[in-house]
């Protein structure tokens, strides 16, 4: 689709996205129907911080490939040091093959069925890992419909898995929404215990985001009319699957099964790492909390009781949609911070869990 049709779609999109940032209509309303809240410390709120060995092993990793991964960056410019960050355990990192052999299935956000054939993603981090004793799919969901919609969707998806995968233990991958949606499918079918052994949410919308309080189902079917897309309008359920009342009504509500380990990976981008066509959303969401990254505010990422991996300093497409590599005209003018070392941080990701799950079973 030529860029000239994307930059227009953009051009409507950012206006759109203008004019809600001009309403006075405040992104937390007052309520009595939210559940009580405490924002605390997270070393008082049952999070394990493994920062300090996260940044091991995202560090050897990066270098280990050198600048001849895409989109490089130093790994002290890719992740963010907040406050006090832990040490790192001055531990060895197993580049090698690694010792579980992960099977990670990616549940991706909002719209990205609306716009997968238009990134044009190639496969060369599926062979890398690969070569390495891991394995990386997709798992495709509705781009517009609910949490509990696409929760049934992921239970289906996993039991469509061929033979070669029956002993693979699975790591559920959730990006932006896909993390809620996960949520739902671990605890709404319980048997998803028996396959999967790890759940990470990366930049997810663990506890929804005001930017949907002030939005309706029609504003995000306006992706339905991107350049190219075939997606449908599904059960018109995700806007309200996204509102913090609605995420934190179903945390207070469910428990997450225990045999199941979580993860959080945040994005907590420096503000100069923000694209143009997000700042819009940037500036609005920053009336709540400005630590935020254009989507989501960096709490509202962490899965309770999960291990803290690390905060990245990137923004919410960059870490996981990577639109300039193939769209570079648009890279250089709406999506111009969206240059992040995804390759790497997958694979680091990977490792990490890999080798965390192994100290687990030592310790049991």
């Amino acid at each position: 689709m030529p860029d000239r049709a994307i930059l227009k779609f953009l051009s409507a999109l950012s206006a759109l996205i203008l004019l809600a940032a001009c309403s006075g209509k405040p992104l937390n309303p007052w309520t009595v129907d939210s559940p009580p809240l405490a924002l605390v410390p997270i070393a008082d709120a049952a999070i394990d911080d493994q920062r300090g060995r996260f940044r091991e092993v995202f560090c050897a990793v990066l270098e280990s490939r050198g600048e001849e991964w895409p989109d490089y960056r130093p790994c002290e410019q890719a992740l963010t040091r907040v406050a006090d960050e832990p040490p790192g355990t001055a531990q060895p990192v197993n580049l090698g093959v690694g010792r579980q052999g992960l099977l990670a299935l990616v549940v991706p956000g909002v719209g990205w069925e609306c716009i997968v054939e238009w990134i044009k993603i190639d496969d060369s981090v599926d062979s890398l890992l690969q070569s390495f004793g891991f394995d990386a799919q997709l798992l495709s969901v509705d781009g517009l419909s609910s949490s509990a919609h696409n929760a049934r969707q992921i239970r289906d998806g996993i039991a469509a898995l061929p033979p070669e995968y029956d002993n693979r233990p699975i790591l559920l991958i959730g990006y932006s929404k896909g993390a809620p949606d996960i949520l739902e499918a671990v605890v709404n079918y319980p048997e998803l215990s028996q396959r999967v052994v790890a759940v990470l949410s990366a930049s997810g919308s663990i506890g929804g985001s005001p930017l949907a309080n002030d939005a309706d189902q029609q504003d995000l079917n306006i992706m339905r009319h991107f350049p190219g897309s075939q997606c449908s309008e599904g059960d018109g359920g995700a806007v309200e699957s996204l509102r913090p009342g609605t995420r934190r009504a179903w945390l207070a509500h469910n428990q997450l099964p225990q045999e199941i380990a979580y993860y959080s990976l945040v994005t907590y981008p420096h503000p100069d790492r923000i694209s143009s066509a997000l700042g819009g959303m940037y500036r609005k969401l920053s009336k709540v909390d400005a630590r935020n990254d254009s989507q989501v505010i960096y709490y509202d990422q962490i899965i309770p009781g999960s291990t803290l991996l690390g905060f990245v300093n990137a923004d919410h497409w960059a870490l996981a949609v990577p639109i300039a590599r193939s769209h570079s005209f648009i890279g250089s003018t709406f999506v111009d911070k969206n240059d992040f070392p995804r390759e790497a941080m997958v694979e680091a990701i990977l490792r990490f869990v890999d080798e965390d799950l192994e100290r687990r079973e030592s310790i049991d």
